[in-house]
């Protein structure tokens, strides 16, 4: 398989995610911008060169949009292969060339997101163990911090005291989200436009910086939605899926 590194100077013209047909999509758009912001903190996007889900994100911990402390460490936003891809062996290698440009650039190890069981949007617990990652912190939700290391004197990564027991002051429903997951600037207003028909009580939290996403008061800063001032999920909702979330029949 051929891969391919994003670049300021590649970014505008290459296909970043097939969920996503449309390369002119508002989804598609907002998430380059997010991309363009960080390619000079370090971030690596290396995607196959055949068009499909198959793409590892990472940059270094310090700069995750994610509440964490992680210092040296690199951290993986996102490692995704499926459909006609996986099975192939080609996680692997987004992997390995993530480990390979880590140890060159000196840092301790990798960090990432999952939980004990596969969750929507998160990395299989299961593949991560096999790759020689182990948790090292665990925040009241069930969210996990797993780590690689690579340096065994170095501290481990842990969730910042903002995160680890994920709650809000509001009655409600409050989505937190970012840029970095594409789908938002697309269901985010459908959900706003969807709770003002119905009457329903939604707050979105639009986190439009890496001080306030590391000021979150949740692991998962993508997408992360509360009622009633708990956590229930990081999964996304279409219109159909909240309001059936919600209560209401259609």
């Amino acid at each position: 398989m051929e891969y391919i590194r994003l670049t300021k100077e590649n970014l505008a013209g290459e296909h970043i995610c097939c969920a996503i047909s449309n390369d002119k999509d508002v989804q598609v758009a907002s998430k380059k911008a997010w991309l363009a912001a960080r390619l000079d903190e370090g971030l690596v996007f290396l995607k196959s060169a055949a068009r499909g889900k198959c793409f590892i994100e990472y940059l270094p911990a310090e700069y995750a949009w994610n509440p964490i402390v992680a210092d040296g460490y690199m951290y993986i936003d996102c490692l995704w292969v499926s459909g006609s891809l996986s099975g192939h062996g080609y996680s692997s290698d987004l992997l390995d060339a993530c480990i390979a440009d880590s140890k060159q650039k000196g840092k301790h190890g990798l960090c990432i997101q999952s939980a004990a069981r596969k969750l929507p949007f998160l990395s299989d617990p299961k593949y991560l163990l096999h790759k020689g990652f182990s948790v090292c912190d665990r925040a009241e939700n069930g969210i996990e911090l797993w780590a690689l290391p690579f340096d065994g004197g170095a501290p481990l990564p842990r969730f910042a005291e903002c995160a680890k027991a994920p709650h809000v002051d509001r009655d409600g429903i409050v989505i937190y989200y970012t840029d970095q997951c594409p789908f938002n600037a697309k269901y985010v207003p459908i959900l706003e436009a969807t709770a003002k028909a119905h009457g329903i009580r939604l707050s979105t939290v639009h986190l439009r910086t890496r001080a306030e996403a590391q000021a979150a008061p949740t692991p998962i800063t993508t997408y992360a939605v509360f009622r009633d001032g708990a956590y229930v999920t990081n999964e996304q909702m279409n219109e159909k899926r909240f309001l059936k979330f919600v209560g209401i029949a259609q």
